[in-house]
């Protein structure tokens, strides 16, 4: 399958900006228009945005949802959001608002007979987050590290019709360390969803080592292009 490059805007406060390995203390702040961003994306070629409401993801409630309204409005594409998304109504409500996908993460872990019926409902427009701090699942903006592997989390959604799983190693998200291409692949290969991966992309070496890898949908990229590590447009044309 192709990969779709995502260009990520992560909102807190209103404003995007990036984190390191998840710290909301360590926030640096990249522009003030979340909408002028997304609208910079899709000039440079990009079809599909991911989205993060850091604040919600912390408050479990969307908290910047004017920002995600004008990113929706300003994108041409799919814009795929998550961050705090927990309850029915939340992930309706974002699927009515014009949202492509909506990405659960805590939910998963904390409700998945909630999750798989959503995913049931509206198929191929729930994303489930296995978000991984050594091999085990974390949730709550990263806060919180459960018992749970990723592997054994991500089968529980199997039959459920989900689009896809974001996997995304929380010690490098930010940190362009560089993919954790050996953990990304055995998800790939361990279930029968597609795998998006996140964290850590530093430049196109990344996108070229994901690019045929089986299973293995799309991936996300957000620092590497802020700081100029990764042209977004040349990557689009691998």
């Amino acid at each position: 399958m192709a990969l779709t490059i995502y260009p990520a805007i992560d909102l807190k406060g209103g404003q995007v900006v990036r984190l390191a390995e998840g710290d909301m203390a360590r926030a640096t702040v990249y522009a003030d228009d979340p909408a002028g961003q997304a609208a910079r994306f899709a000039a440079q070629g990009a079809k599909a945005l991911h989205v993060v409401d850091l604040d919600g993801a912390f408050a479990g409630e969307s908290r910047n949802g004017d920002a995600v309204r004008s990113i929706i409005a300003a994108f041409p594409g799919r814009v795929q959001v998550g961050g705090g998304i927990r309850t029915e109504a939340q992930a309706e409500a974002w699927l009515e608002a014009g949202v492509w996908r909506v990405v659960m993460g805590t939910a998963a872990l904390e409700d998945p007979n909630l999750v798989r019926a959503l995913a049931k409902k509206h198929q191929g427009r729930i994303v489930v987050a296995v978000d991984a701090r050594e091999g085990l699942v974390a949730v709550r903006g990263w806060a919180d590290k459960s018992t749970t592997s990723v592997t054994d989390l991500a089968r529980q959604f199997e039959d459920a019709g989900v689009a896809a799983l974001l996997f995304t190693d929380v010690g490098r998200d930010g940190m362009l360390k560089g993919v954790n291409i050996e953990a990304t692949t055995a998800l790939a290969e361990a279930v029968n969803i597609p795998v998006i991966a996140s964290g850590g992309v530093a430049d196109i070496n990344d996108i070229k080592a994901l690019i045929n890898k089986p299973n293995i949908e799309g991936v996300i990229t957000g620092r590497a292009i802020y700081d100029g590590r990764l042209n977004l447009g040349e990557a689009l044309c691998l």
